[in-house]
């Protein structure tokens, strides 16, 4: 069983929802981002995303495009990605790890390449926001081979049958985008939201994952009462941000402080 259904199955089973965070890769610099994972698992975290930092990330708003702008800048790439996922497994072997990136870099590895090399790192699952189900066939099959889950974007747009097609092509979790926009770009409509996660309970039984406009702890329980993940991204780049010229123990601090209220409220 993946690292990642095994997840979302002992959460089930105690009652509670995943707490999701997603942080940038080499930002503010490659050395930081393993301390960073570690404090976000401390702070509460089930699953981390990582973002692999891309030139143009289209569905991204300004506060993760500059993110990939400093890790770039910083000298990371997709191999260095890597290494960092292979440092982080020394220390922690049980929290799920899905990359989040664009095709770009990937294709230029090469997807059996890099698929090999995820796998050898200890990654979980891979989201490729610019992978549709049309061209996902052959990439599938990479990931698959491998054991790493191939999890895919919903967004309020997403009309029925094609989220079907999106969702039988899916596994581990699928990810609802909460708005209409890039990350960071709109005030989250919890009403909306639940009213679409349960129309998609009705065509898969994968966990399904909110992300894109959670800021604060209230806003993370109000989603968890319904989805059975909660994404958080921009406001943890952000702090980031705020504090990139910091040791990279008070950027952890920094993190934990978001972090760990959202865990008490979705507990609470």
């Amino acid at each position: 069983m993946s690292r990642i259904k095994q997840c979302f199955e002992n959460l089930e089973k105690s009652g509670k929802k995943a707490l999701i965070p997603y942080i940038t890769a080499g930002d503010p610099s490659p050395d930081s981002t393993v301390t960073l994972m570690n404090a976000l698992v401390d702070a509460g975290a089930d699953v981390i995303e990582i973002g692999m930092p891309f030139s143009d990330p289209m569905a991204d708003g300004p506060v993760i495009q500059l993110a990939c702008e400093r890790s770039l800048a910083a000298g990371t790439s997709v191999k260095k990605v890597l290494q960092i996922i292979t440092e982080f497994r020394q220390g922690n072997k049980q929290t799920p790890i899905v990359l989040m990136g664009y095709l770009n870099p990937i294709e230029f590895f090469g997807y059996q390449a890099f698929s090999d090399a995820a796998k050898e790192a200890g990654v979980d699952g891979i989201l490729l926001v610019d992978l549709t189900p049309e061209e996902a066939t052959d990439v599938v099959e990479c990931f698959r081979e491998n054991e790493i889950d191939l999890i895919y974007l919903l967004s309020p747009t997403t009309t029925p049958d094609r989220a079907k097609k999106i969702c039988d092509l899916a596994s581990g979790y699928v990810y609802y985008v909460s708005v209409k926009g890039v990350t960071g770009s709109a005030e989250l409509d919890v009403d909306s939201v639940k009213k679409h996660v349960d129309s998609l309970r009705e065509i898969t039984t994968l966990p399904i994952g909110v992300g894109f406009g959670i800021r604060d702890a209230k806003t993370a329980a109000a989603v968890s009462k319904c989805a059975d993940g909660v994404i958080v991204g921009s406001v943890l780049v952000n702090a980031i941000a705020e504090n990139k010229d910091h040791q990279k123990e008070y950027i952890a601090d920094a993190l934990s402080a978001i972090l760990s209220p959202m865990r008490n409220e979705m507990d609470a």
